[in-house]
């Protein structure tokens, strides 16, 4: 057992954050993914012992041979030994925010007694943090998990009215399963049968903007495209828009994720180009709105709003869609920031056809996309 760890105040967590900070700038690859994994092997272990520390850091922040030098000099330098054989958490400046979610401090049970150090439990969950982060902005670890987020989502799709009848507990009256039934028992009527209108799956289309001004959040959304599709393979179709329309259902219906967006991109002419909102969307009802696709079906459009066309082409087509469509959901990556106003040509073109107009920026507001779709 090793000299102990005296914290110079009450929460030690600023100093080990910090610690992390101090060994990103001597060159080693910090991520957020390393410092929840650290957080985490101090929880189960004594923070305040100075061996666990060291080998909690040594094994979680350490990813190359050439890093445990740099590391032994950045763990002597930051745990400075003091009085006692103790040492003291340095807390010099405020290291940057970590992108953590809240960390309790609270006093560990079973610790030994007549200890006179006290000891702290740091909880953190990254993943409750990601699904606030904007997806425009992550970084490459960060991507990685939210991939593994997107593929643990389970929507629930719309469903309508069908206009045949099944047997039910409820409802009208079968006069038919009746009469036979009453037959059955030589002319005994001993209960009503009865029938409803059963459910079918409602058709949904998704509409991904894939200009240039969507680059940030067109990975992320043809991952939720691909969730959303294989939930439903045959009530949902995917298209994406640019300077032209491109049908990527069939891509997306890949089992694998990597190999369906691998398809899907080669697929897709124009990846991060221009925006011609209302000549695509006049592409699509013309092709596949007004031959079924978009009758009766939840159309979510999945853009930023900025249109290079004239932005009456766009206004005409989005009313073309509304009277087909059951519900229009425009989500727009921009909404849900501080200071957005929907002053873009195509978002006041298209505002008064939308039933509903989004955020699309997180995965928290992908998961509220889902329950309005579910909810139509």
């Amino acid at each position: 057992m090793g000299p102990t760890l005296t914290p110079q105040a009450t929460d030690p967590l600023p100093g080990l954050v910090g610690f992390t900070v101090v060994l990103r700038n001597a060159g080693l690859a910090i991520t957020t993914d390393r410092v929840v994994a650290f957080l985490s092997a101090l929880d189960a272990l004594d923070v305040t012992d100075r061996t666990h520390t060291y080998w909690a850091g040594r094994l979680t922040l350490c990813s190359d041979p050439d890093d445990l030098p740099r590391y032994d000099q950045a763990f002597a330098g930051w745990f400075e030994p003091g009085q006692g054989g103790r040492t003291q958490v340095r807390d010099e400046r405020p290291p940057p925010p970590p992108r953590l979610a809240a960390l309790t401090p609270e006093e560990a049970e079973g610790g030994e007694e007549g200890s006179d150090s006290p000891q702290i439990h740091a909880r953190a969950s990254g993943t409750e943090i990601l699904r606030h982060r904007d997806l425009g902005e992550l970084t490459p670890a960060e991507r990685e998990h939210l991939r593994r987020l997107m593929a643990l989502l389970r929507p629930q799709l719309p469903t309508r009215a069908s206009r045949r009848l099944r047997p039910s507990t409820h409802g009208s009256t079968d006069p038919g399963r009746t009469l036979r039934a009453a037959l059955r028992n030589h002319g005994e009527l001993r209960e009503l049968r009865r029938r409803d209108r059963s459910r079918r799956a409602r058709r949904v289309v998704l509409l991904l903007d894939v200009s240039g001004s969507m680059e940030p959040y067109a990975d992320a959304l043809l991952r939720f495209a691909h969730v959303v599709v294989r939930r439903g393979p045959a009530s949902v179709e995917a298209f994406t828009l640019g300077t032209r329309l491109t049908r990527v259902t069939r891509e997306l219906r890949m089992r694998d994720p990597e190999r369906a967006l691998a398809a899907a991109a080669k697929a897709i002419p124009d990846w991060s180009g221009g925006t011609r909102l209302g000549e695509v969307l006049r592409a699509f009802v013309d092709r596949w709105g007004q031959r079924g696709a978009a009758r009766r079906a939840v159309v979510v459009v999945f853009s930023d709003g900025w249109e290079r066309g004239e932005t009456d082409v766009l206004r005409e087509q989005m009313s073309r869609l509304r009277r087909l469509a059951h519900r229009v959901i425009w989500v727009n990556p921009h909404v849900g920031k501080d200071g957005y106003a929907p002053v873009q040509g195509g978002i006041v073109a298209a505002l008064p056809f939308l039933d509903e107009l989004l955020a699309g920026h997180s995965l928290a507001t992908l998961e509220r996309l889902l329950e309005v779709v579910r909810d139509a």
